[in-house]
């Protein structure tokens, strides 16, 4: 055994002896099957890493190159016709035995899991959540409302749900003036409703202006003529007509859960959705809530 192997096993060795002083330090239990499957792993790797590196590190310093040159080459550069050597080629089908029984029967991807375990007391809480809220009166909802929202919405929206100066949706009114240009202009098509994609282009010039005035000041007063063109899909008072296009009005429970369960892109990037995250008692607190906000 040449002294390169020697120092290479040195090292392996001080490299354990490390691991375990880590290992005993942070009183990890090993009883536990899959610590002591980990423990060995890293013995293995640091055994094998030190000694195949020193063996062809080794190699390479006495060896020279032989056997056939195949007869592509490139720039005068060829390669030999040299077989894969026998160390890595079984070290190959080893690992490929290795990951097979890992994931069947060392440690199954069906096996437990902290995350599993977590999403098992999330959806269990969940249910009793909503058992007991299944008949909140207005002023619990508004309450769970805005507890969701503070937690949920207000690092983008604001405490105040103001939009934080536009760089996300401002829920003291439905929309503003340039939100309204903006879907005139660009059409809309993130919600999901059941008239399909707004196209762009439904006004323009003075009509637009004269339609962004309307909605955004609340749909009060006289209708603007051009409003009619709205009127198809989202009704002559503007609530979408039964849940088949957006309210643009105000937010009713149809509105609120299209954009919680699709998200939005807005001025600071897409809004994710949240359909996994909030339960159907707390969407309606949070609809609630919202339409408190409305000036």
């Amino acid at each position: 055994m040449n002294s390169l192997v020697v120092k290479a096993l040195a090292f392996a060795a001080v490299l354990i002896v490390v691991t375990m002083v880590v290992v005993k330090q942070m009183n990890v239990n090993l009883d536990d099957p899959i610590n002591q499957l980990t423990l060995l792993g890293a013995v293995a790797i640091a055994v094998l890493a030190f000694g195949v590196s020193a063996k062809y590190v080794s190699q390479m310093k006495t060896d020279t190159a032989g056997g056939e040159l195949a007869e592509d080459n490139w720039d005068g550069i060829g390669e030999y016709k040299n077989e894969l050597p026998a160390g890595w080629a079984y070290s190959f089908l080893g690992l490929l035995i290795w990951a097979v029984w890992y994931f069947l029967w060392g440690f199954p991807v069906n096996a437990y899991s902290q995350i599993g375990e977590y999403n098992q007391e999330v959806k269990k809480y969940q249910s009793k959540y909503e058992e007991m809220h299944k008949d909140p009166d207005q002023a619990t909802l508004n309450a769970m409302g805005k507890s969701i929202f503070l937690v949920q919405c207000a690092p983008c929206h604001g405490i105040t749900g103001d939009g934080m100066n536009g760089k996300a949706h401002d829920f003291t009114a439905r929309m503003s003036k340039e939100q309204v240009l903006n879907v005139i202009n660009n059409g809309q098509n993130q919600l999901g409703y059941p008239m399909g994609a707004m196209p762009a282009g439904m006004a323009s010039g003075a009509d637009a202006e004269a339609i962004a005035e309307y909605v955004s000041g609340g749909m009060k007063g006289e209708a603007p003529a051009m409003f009619a063109a709205c009127v198809a899909c989202h009704g002559a008072d503007g609530k979408g007509n039964m849940g088949m296009a957006p309210n643009i009005a105000g937010y009713d429970d149809t509105l609120v859960h299209n954009v919680l369960t699709n998200g939005k892109k807005g001025m600071i990037g897409k809004m994710p959705s949240f359909k996994t995250m909030i339960t159907p008692v707390q969407e309606k607190a949070l609809t609630v809530y919202l339409q408190s906000l409305v000036q």
